[in-house]
């Protein structure tokens, strides 16, 4: 697998990911009828930097890093992470928080902080674990799950 920039070429293949996971209404509070071109500006325009993960030319996830605040704030870092349906359970998040991390690192931040992981995306909360987050708080009812209702999303710190 190779983590690279995002090329303006590579949307075709990561909207659909995006466009998916956004629909699912399970991980991410974005707007379900978010177009392509709102993605575009979301997910790679609005950020610090955009990767996507690819094997074969085919492209199996996707993450972008920011500062999470300006000024006084600005040497923390946060990220989104998403992953095609087809490569879940490959090890496609695990690479990409990874680089994340590194990519970090060699931007100048001092830790990397997720706002908010929904509580019932237990795959992620515990990989994010694994690779050295903590939970610090906990948003009560913050998240309309598509089928679980209201769920808690948690605040997930990790010096880089």
């Amino acid at each position: 697998m190779n983590i690279r920039p995002i090329a303006e070429a590579d949307f075709d293949q990561v909207w659909p990911i995006v466009r998916d996971v956004v629909q699912a209404r399970e991980t991410y509070a974005l707007d379900p009828d978010m177009d392509r071109a709102a993605a575009w500006k979301l997910w790679v325009e609005l950020r610090r930097a955009t990767f996507v993960a690819e094997e074969n030319g085919q492209i199996l996830g996707t993450y972008y890093i920011k500062a999470n605040a300006a000024g006084p704030g600005d040497h923390v870092c946060n990220c989104g992470y998403m992953t095609a349906a087809a490569a879940r359970g490959k090890g496609v998040a695990r690479a990409l928080c990874e680089h994340s991390l590194e990519t970090a690192r060699e931007l100048g931040f001092r830790s990397m902080q997720f706002n908010s992981v929904v509580s019932t995306n237990e795959i992620a909360v515990a990989l994010w674990k694994k690779l050295g987050f903590q939970i610090v708080g906990t948003l009560p009812e913050a998240y309309r799950h598509a089928t679980q209702g209201l769920v808690d999303c948690y605040v997930m710190s990790r010096k880089v």
